[in-house]
């Protein structure tokens, strides 16, 4: 697998000063040590087939098996570590949870998969080399790629149907594309990248507002492709901007332009940017919904900051333009202030601090959350990749 894509605008111009006394910089450092510890408690406190989940009420430590839909994150924030870190311990821990993850290959419920093996295998094989497990990430993707319709033009997110859903697509799916190209990249199975091109097309029909705010929930009809509803199940109201579903919205997009360099995806992209900067409070960390009436009391959701940091650093290196690359400065160095950074030895061996998982269905509010942690990492990644360019 590749290393992130690196285009020459990767370039001085994009973030005034950016050595290794930058603010970020000295954060990532300082976040990556805290990560070695954190997760090496993670290590410990997991039983066989557990990934970490979340907190309960108590604060003590969630899990989940394999087939949770966040289960990729924790060795896909393990290779993280070993990439900015360079230590083979993290290595080693990171392709033992890696592994844990075969038993996916073979499971079809649900468009998670991407998350789960991309962010995992993905990660392991980009940054190793090591092919062994080649075969199994195009498996992968041929399931997903297998939840496709030509009616429809999109992949179906989930089997179980609830509020007189017939062919439900989340703006989550639009993160599990990238397990499409790659895997096309990588087998020479050009239909797989056709059918991530299909559903971003499509969802872009479909999910967007005219101010480039998304619906969570898109429901086709199976036979005609025709839209039935559009809702925001984890949002404030059906009509209201909940911030991960644009921050989901803002990084696949990027990415998918990083992938294919189709200018629709970029435009697209920049527009979804724009939006959720006019909206951000002044310290780059989203209320979970923008249109809760509550805010500013309202709770603030630090994986939509992570998220939309990461997509952020992608976006400005893709079109030169630093008022994505501030964005995403303010966004980091909030997430690694005191409030939202954890101590050695706290929050369960979580990073992150106030994640906002579900506030409709009343589950994960206000708790450390693994994609949280996960893409806070990867942002940090990124900006030091950045950095080492100078």
């Amino acid at each position: 697998m590749k290393k992130y894509f690196l285009p020459l605008i990767y370039s001085l111009a994009i973030i005034s000063g950016c050595g290794r006394t930058d603010e970020v910089n000295l954060l990532a450092d300082r976040a990556f040590a805290l990560a070695k510890t954190q997760y090496a408690q993670m290590d410990e406190a997991l039983g066989d087939g557990q990934f970490p989940k979340s907190t309960d009420s108590e604060g003590n430590l969630v899990t989940s098996d394999a087939g949770w839909w966040c289960s990729g994150f924790y060795p896909g924030a393990l290779w993280y570590i070993y990439e900015y870190t360079g230590d083979m311990t993290f290595r080693e821990l990171a392709w033992k949870h890696t592994r844990r993850l075969a038993v996916l290959k073979d499971r079809d419920t649900d468009h998670d998969i991407g998350f789960q093996i991309n962010c995992s295998y993905g990660n392991g094989m980009r940054l190793t080399g090591d092919s062994t497990d080649a075969a199994l990430y195009v498996e992968c993707a041929r399931i997903l790629a297998g939840r496709f319709t030509e009616e429809t033009g999109v992949t179906k997110s989930w089997n179980f149907l609830r509020n007189d859903w017939h062919y439900p697509v989340i703006i989550d799916n639009m993160m599990n594309l990238e397990i499409l190209t790659k895997a096309a990249e990588s087998s020479g199975d050009s239909s797989l990248k056709d059918i991530a091109v299909r559903h971003a097309r499509t969802t872009l029909n479909n999910h967007f507002r005219e101010d480039w705010s998304c619906w969570h929930l898109v429901d086709y009809d199976p036979e005609t492709g025709a839209v039935r509803s559009k809702e925001t199940v984890q949002g404030y109201t059906d009509e209201s901007s909940w911030a991960r579903g644009q921050a989901w919205a803002l990084y696949g997009y990027t990415m998918m332009y990083r992938e294919t360099g189709m200018e629709e995806f970029l435009e697209a992209a920049r527009n979804i940017g724009n939006m959720i900067m006019d909206r951000l409070p002044e310290d780059g960390i989203p209320y979970w919904d923008f249109d809760d009436p509550a805010i500013p009391e309202a709770l603030k959701d630090a994986s939509a900051g992570a998220i939309m940091a990461s997509a952020f650093i992608e976006l400005s290196t893709l079109t030169g333009d630093n008022r994505y690359m501030e964005t995403a400065r303010r966004q980091l160095l909030t997430l690694g202030s005191d409030k939202y950074l954890a101590k050695p030895g706290e929050n369960a061996g979580f990073l992150l601090k106030h994640g906002v998982g579900n506030i409709p269905g009343g589950t994960e509010i206000d708790v450390p959350l693994s994609y949280a942690d996960y893409y806070f990492l990867e942002a940090l990644v990124r900006y030091s990749i950045i950095s080492s360019e100078e």
